[in-house]
């Protein structure tokens, strides 16, 4: 066996990993555990989201 990991899979383990490390925030958030300074800097990133223009997956 050669070792290689197909890019499927790559992309569904860090998928994984990706999700469980944003469930693991946001139930810190919810719970009040984060500090002052991160709640804040969430709070600004998803005010920018919001504003921001909806990029056209098309056109890429």
């Amino acid at each position: 066996m050669n070792g290689v990991i197909p890019r499927s899979q790559c992309i569904a383990n860090a998928r994984r990993e990706l999700d469980a490390a944003r469930a693991r925030r946001d139930a810190d958030r919810a719970a009040g555990r984060l500090p002052a300074e991160t709640e804040l800097m969430l709070r600004r990133l998803e005010r920018q989201q919001r504003t921001a223009p909806t990029p056209n997956r098309a056109a890429a």
